[in-house]
């Protein structure tokens, strides 16, 4: 099979890119802008494109399928040649499910949590032996790439976005993989300029689970009541199993699971992650790995890249990174570490830095998520409302939505960075919540600063 990637530098392209290459295709690509990690990955497997921008020369009668990135436009040369000589181009979720369709197809969805519930059950399965085929949306310690695609192995676990699927595929992701087993870690409004309505969002999930294949599976968070409210009303032939909690304790900043009398210390905390694990649980014991297991191969388990991430750390004070950037993942953020620590202070920063964390009429579902914070900072780099073009707004906007009067708001990054490398952190952590970068600031020369 020979294909091409048009937009091939996006995270999940280029990783499918690799594992196609390994598969034995020929593969070829192309793209305006490259970044790290995917110029190193690429040019490591000889994928890497000789120069950059769009070139429909390379666009020939025998490609036998185009992957479209979402990154391209409608009106890309090279998509408009692969149009004209009637080659068939695909999403990378489309051509996710005809490299699975013969396969158990695992598929992780929810408005939170998903790269962390899919991040899980790749490890315990890895961890006991298993053979499986994936798509994940972070890079894992233990795992090359970010994707994997085989002809041997029995199932795919796949991280399931509610995004779209490409620019002429405006269809969600999750829907084309069509699960086997589906997950739904929860409901919370995100991507508003492609779902402008609650229940626009909403009915996605619904739909979804509408995908599954009749006699598979919903594992769902019965503490979600919109959720629970979806699952009581959808008439699937399929068997839905909730999840909760469940029972752990905490001790000297170490969570610990209590099952069948024994106990399990982990190296990851909140209850937003307890839940992910619940979910991952009931995955893993669908494809035969008993409960005792589980937790015991999930004691290793350190987390997914920017979620609850360590940065460093002495006696009495932390600092943690993480890829929240919507109302809900920062609500659970801030209070899984405000409940790990008690007995600190917290100094939480955000940066808005999505087209929906920044839209005004979305800002105030911000309100009162960083309550739980001793020290709230909101953080949105200027040259973000430029490049968006998006009109800018003060920091009293800001304050208003997020219902705290004492939050601290910067618009450039070196005021920002001043601050914080001034913070006394003497029985204090701080939390690093971004999407983004914080305009370039280097986290981890800030650690060796104030630690």
């Amino acid at each position: 099979m020979r294909v091409h990637f048009i937009a091939i530098g996006g995270s999940a392209m280029h990783n499918l890119a690799i594992a196609l290459h390994k598969k034995g295709f020929t593969v070829t690509g192309s793209d305006d802008v490259l970044f790290e990690p995917s110029v190193s990955r690429l040019n490591k497997y000889g994928l890497l494109p000789a120069e950059n921008g769009w070139h429909p020369e390379k666009i020939t009668p025998d490609i036998d399928a185009v992957i479209l990135g979402m990154h391209a436009r409608v009106d890309n040369p090279e998509l408009i040649k692969a149009q004209e000589l009637g080659i068939k181009i695909y999403s990378y979720p489309e051509y996710i499910y005809e490299q699975s369709k013969n396969k158990l197809r695992v598929v992780i969805g929810g408005s939170h949590g998903k790269t962390t519930i899919t991040s899980m059950i790749l490890h315990v399965l890895q961890a006991a032996g298993k053979d499986f085929d994936y798509l994940v949306g972070a890079q894992l310690e233990g795992f090359e790439t970010m994707v994997r695609l085989t002809n041997e192995a029995p199932v795919i676990i796949i991280e399931g976005d509610e995004y779209l699927a490409s620019p002429i595929d405006r269809r969600p992701k999750f829907h084309l993989y069509k699960a086997n087993i589906g997950v739904i870690s929860g409901i919370a409004w995100d991507h508003i300029n492609v779902f402008p309505t609650f229940q626009n969002y909403t009915d996605q999930f619904k739909l979804f689970i509408e995908t599954i294949q009749p006699g598979g599976k919903l594992i769902y968070s019965k503490t979600d009541t919109v959720l629970n409210d979806i699952v009581a009303r959808d008439n699937s032939e399929i068997t839905k199993e909730p999840y909760v909690l469940p029972n752990y304790s905490i001790e000297n900043g170490v969570t610990t699971l209590l099952f069948g009398g024994k106990k399990y210390p982990l190296q990851v905390f909140g209850e937003h992650n307890l839940l992910n694990m619940e979910a991952a649980r009931l995955v893993c014991t669908s494809l035969d790995i008993k409960p005792e297991d589980f937790y015991k191969y999930i004691t290793t388990f350190k987390g997914a890249a920017r979620r609850l991430e360590l940065v460093g750390k002495n006696a009495n004070a932390a600092i943690f990174k993480d890829f929240a950037h919507s109302p809900s993942k920062l609500l659970a953020t801030i209070q899984a570490v405000k409940t790990q620590f008690p007995g600190r202070k917290l100094i939480a920063c955000i940066e808005l830095h999505t087209f929906s964390s920044l839209n005004k009429d979305f800002l105030s579902q911000y309100a009162g998520t960083m309550d739980e914070a001793d020290v709230a900072i909101v953080f949105i780099d200027k040259k973000t409302f430029e490049q968006k073009k998006m009109e800018p707004y003060p920091a009293e906007t800001v304050k208003a939505a997020f219902l705290k009067s004492d939050l601290i708001f910067f618009n450039d990054p070196e005021l920002l960075l001043n601050k914080l490398e001034t913070v006394n952190m003497a029985g204090t952590n701080l939390l690093m919540m971004s999407s983004g970068n914080f305009g370039g600031i280097n986290i981890i020369d800030l650690k060796n600063k104030i630690l």
